[in-house]
């Protein structure tokens, strides 16, 4: 099982169904006997209930912010589903203290306790990793199995049927991602990857929150509050 059942039928019923139409295509069919046979020998991260934890929040025309990461976290008990996110009580990763230090200097938001970003998924930002599953530790080791082709069809179906949204794509294998999305419709913001061997390089001092708020409030939509604790 790729999914769990139970969590699947929570999505909003367009994610639903956008889901259950992918799993009837051979290209996922593929992945879920990859993944069936590379869980009896090493741990998968995240669970299998928090493999769909991006989609459960809110439907695609709620969607006011995609932020897309590369893959899980591969250590236990890191990954639960969010991009770059990690549960209450988890030690935060290099990228995310990153993420957090640009928050400071943008927005003069001190970093916060936990590393749990539920709270901006909860007000419509898309924490969408390109594969949804990883082995123990292993970096990227399910990314070509056939969820490049889910998540990449994730982001056109909401390029494709959603308005002023902000694509995020943070280093080159993200925005290896930029011709899925319409610039006329929606705003992309690129910059270096946060990771600390590349942060120097234009992810500090992109000033990206506050972009993404002043966009949103040109286009009618409210800004995404993002205080976490």
């Amino acid at each position: 099982m790729v999914f769990y059942e139970p969590q699947l039928r929570e999505l909003p019923p367009v994610w639903r169904t956008f889901v259950q139409n992918e799993m009837n295509q051979e290209y996922f069919q593929n992945l879920s006997t990859k993944i069936k046979e590379a869980q009896k020998t090493n741990p998968i991260y995240p669970p299998l209930e928090y493999r769909l934890e991006a989609l459960r929040y809110f439907s695609p025309e709620e969607t006011k912010v995609l932020i897309l990461g590369q893959d899980p976290y591969h250590g236990p008990g890191q990954a639960h589903g969010l991009a770059f996110s990690v549960p209450l009580g988890q030690k935060l990763p290099p990228s995310l203290r990153n993420i957090f230090k640009e928050l400071k200097s943008d927005l003069n938001i001190d970093p916060p306790f936990s590393g749990n970003l539920s709270p901006w998924a909860k007000q419509g930002v898309l924490l969408l990793n390109s594969a949804l599953t990883v082995e123990a530790s292993k970096a990227g080791s399910h990314l070509q199995w056939g969820w490049n082709e889910f998540t990449d069809r994730l982001i056109q179906f909401l390029a494709a049927n959603t308005k002023d949204v902000v694509f995020v794509l943070w280093g080159k294998y993200a925005q290896s991602k930029a011709p899925l999305i319409a610039e006329d419709k929606h705003l992309i913001l690129q910059s270096a990857h946060p990771s600390p061997l590349s942060a120097h390089r234009g992810f500090f001092g992109s000033k990206v929150f506050s972009k993404i708020n002043s966009y949103l409030i040109e286009h009618g939509r409210s800004p995404i509050t993002w205080q976490l604790d």
